[in-house]
């Protein structure tokens, strides 16, 4: 069985290291419509945690953010 829910991106709860994200509200905001354009028909949340896990230069990039600025946030 597949149950599908619309969530915003502040209300995600990540998991292990994903939860460990800089990222302001506007900017997942900002985020939201990237993942929207890139995963248009949706995404498991496994596939969001793994993003924010494993991807954070690349979501960077996303935004305009410079990675190295962005992890002195931390």
């Amino acid at each position: 069985m597949q149950i599908s829910r619309e969530l915003n991106l502040q209300q995600f709860d990540f998991w292990s290291s994903a939860k460990n994200h800089s990222f302001t509200y506007t900017e997942l905001r900002g985020l939201e419509i990237a993942l929207e354009d890139l995963y248009p028909d949706g995404c498991t949340e496994t596939q969001i945690n793994d993003l924010f896990w494993f991807e954070e230069e690349l979501l960077c990039d996303f935004l305009g953010l410079n990675y190295e600025e962005y992890l002195e946030r931390e």
